[in-house]
């Protein structure tokens, strides 16, 4: 069986493939145990190593319009919007990311992937828009300054965002 990432991102075959991943899903659990247990609000957090950490985070603030965190309790961090966000772990010797070196990739998701695309193209970052128009959104990728993938998701469908 044979998925591709925007199958992953939401929907029955989310779910498809987690049982076939042998992992369970909240579907799976009686209805006692799902109304007795917790579970995650959101992502809290994306933490990972730079060889330029202060730089990356001015990186991420100019062109995606991520605050860094803040140094004091006073100010608050970036807020993402509300929207559906995907969990899913990949084998080990996926090809996706790129390089075997990066471990992990973010998808963000945008309102306007045409625009978003042309700002980042207008600081001479290399966007690449898959032309492919899937059930539930439009994709580009590009690759911050230190190698990593991020992808860019403009949802649509039962999945846009208001």
């Amino acid at each position: 069986m044979s998925l591709d990432r925007r199958s992953l991102i939401l929907g029955s075959s989310t779910i498809a493939a987690l049982s076939v991943a042998g992992i369970s899903t909240a579907g799976d659990a009686d209805a006692g145990a799902k109304a007795s247990r917790e579970r995650v609000d959101g992502i809290g957090g994306l933490f990972f190593r730079s060889r330029d950490p202060k730089n990356l985070a001015t990186w991420y603030q100019h062109h995606l319009g991520i605050d860094p965190i803040p140094t004091d309790y006073e100010h608050s961090p970036w807020r993402q919007a509300a929207g559906p966000t995907a969990f899913a772990p990949f084998p080990i010797d996926t090809k996706y990311f790129g390089s075997e070196q990066q471990m992990w990739m973010i998808n963000f998701r945008v309102r306007d992937l045409d625009a978003m695309v042309a700002q980042l193209r207008a600081e001479n970052i290399q966007v690449d828009v898959d032309a492919e128009h899937y059930p539930n959104g439009r994709f580009a990728r590009l690759h911050d300054p230190d190698g990593n993938p991020i992808e860019l998701w403009e949802p649509s469908g039962r999945d846009k965002i208001p």
